[in-house]
């Protein structure tokens, strides 16, 4: 079995507040320290068939560039997920299986490119997707408790997806078994390791209860599976899969400073809540975020405007 990480930004920053303040409340943490951000996916193949967990941004999506108030800010992006997948050896048409953490349109934005893959989705999800129904699988984790996770289905040999709900309502993780090791790709059941370390909750979630039983579950199964941590929106996902670096809750990862970044006033602008999007009037003919239509969406997760903030 080989994992690849399949890098899609670099170089961006979360804010403490954003990543730790889910239950605590944002004003209870310092917007001043920052995490490293980044947004990778992440590819299995077997040998026998090349499986995806999530599919990263909409080629399309806009470079945006943060100012001193934003709260996220994925990074720089590096490739589109097609040309990214192809720098690892991979064509669209390899791909047999996709699991999909969750429908954000940072984990979903090209599912489009795999027409021939089938991709499997937490139920609650699903009607977010745009999936032709011939390719959809709404996950019935049927196979019943995966250690100490509730449900889950076996997808290949050594290859699990787990119901996981929390942040959103059909979340779902994977774990992969390989070499005495547990890999788990958890999408945003946090956005940084240090809050795993930390025990803290993300401000992102649609229901807070379900988050907390996850992370939970999360901070059980770790500390009795050696497992490698994957996350994606931090570089600490492929450093860890790069070093097959096991966690242990009792010793953090050091946490590195961020890189040199540019910001720029803002001016009128909302970042959205659940990817990190920020609308910026000066990229969209001027036009304020108080004067869009109010059925608009954020064009990278869908989500209407009661999800954004001003910065």
């Amino acid at each position: 079995m080989k994992i690849k990480a399949i890098k899609l930004y670099e170089n961006g920053f979360m804010t403490q507040p954003f990543a730790l303040g889910g239950e605590e409340g944002m004003e209870n943490f310092d917007k001043n320290v920052k995490y490293r951000s980044s947004l990778q996916n992440y590819l299995i193949d077997t040998g026998e068939e090349v499986i995806l967990i999530d599919t990263g941004m909409p080629a399309e999506t806009p470079q945006t560039v943060p100012d001193e108030n934003s709260m996220i800010f994925m990074g720089t992006k590096i490739a589109s997920y097609v040309d990214a997948l192809a720098k690892e050896g991979y064509k669209p048409e390899d791909v047999s299986k996709i699991l999909v953490t969750h429908k954000h349109g940072d984990h979903t934005g090209e599912l489009r490119a795999f027409p021939n893959a089938k991709v499997y989705v937490g139920p609650e999800d699903a009607e977010e997707l745009n999936v032709p129904e011939e390719n959809l699988v709404k996950a019935t984790y049927s196979d019943g408790p995966y250690y100490n996770f509730p449900a889950s289905k076996k997808i290949a040999d050594g290859i699990y997806y787990i119901q996981a709900k929390g942040h959103t309502n059909g979340n779902s993780i994977v774990i992969a078994e390989s070499d005495g090791l547990f890999y788990m790709f958890h999408g945003d059941v946090t956005y940084t390791d240090e809050a795993l370390y930390e025990n803290k909750l993300s401000i992102v979630f649609e229901d807070k209860e379900k988050a907390r039983e996850t992370l939970n579950n999360v901070r059980d199964f770790i500390q009795n599976h050696p497992t490698v941590y994957l996350s994606t929106h931090t570089p600490l996902g492929y450093e860890n899969l790069e070093e097959r670096r096991v966690v242990d809750l009792a010793v953090p990862t050091e946490t590195k400073p961020i890189g040199d970044i540019v910001y720029k006033t803002a001016a009128g602008k909302y970042i959205c809540l659940i990817c990190g999007y920020e609308y910026d009037p000066a990229e969209n003919d001027g036009v304020a975020f108080e004067d869009l239509p109010e059925d608009w969406v954020c064009p990278m997760c869908g989500q209407g405007k009661e999800q954004f903030e001003k910065e």
